[in-house]
């Protein structure tokens, strides 16, 4: 399971021109899902996504995480994370879980983010989304379980 997490000033998500996710300070998760991922390895995502220090502290150090910044999340499923561009012009999808099965990881991480406090909004999977966002920094890291 691998987790794109970006530092947003601000994040939305559209579908069809109509807002389904939207957020202020926090982080945008771009989420892939594998074919060997679990619930226990999105259990683990989850915890190292909210756990993640890269908000500024009084210093202006990365010491804080997303809850400790009062942060929210938007999570949004990317399939194309988990390509395979080792060889050739065109991405291989292999690596990915099928649909139904990445459909209910990323539901089922987004609930564990959810349980544990965090406002989290939501694109909508397997949808043609338009995703905006400021960056914050930037600061963009690449999580993976």
């Amino acid at each position: 399971m691998i987790a794109l997490i970006q530092r947003v000033l601000n994040a939305s998500v559209t579908v069809e021109g109509q807002t389904v996710g939207n957020i202020g300070p926090g982080l945008l998760v771009l989420l892939g899902v594998e074919q060997d991922d679990s619930e226990q390895k999105a259990v683990r995502l989850c915890e190292r996504v909210l756990g993640y220090r890269i908000f500024g502290d009084e210093n202006d150090k990365m010491n804080l995480n997303v809850q400790q910044a009062g942060g929210s999340l938007l999570v949004v499923s990317q399939f194309t994370l988990v390509a395979d561009t080792q060889k050739g012009m065109r991405p291989s999808f292999s690596r990915g879980a099928v649909p139904q099965e990445a459909d209910r990881l990323y539901q089922y991480f987004v609930g564990q983010c959810r349980e544990r406090g965090i406002e989290t909004q939501t694109g909508e999977f397997a949808a043609d989304m338009k995703v905006a966002l400021v960056n914050d920094g930037p600061v963009t890291f690449w999580l993976q379980v």
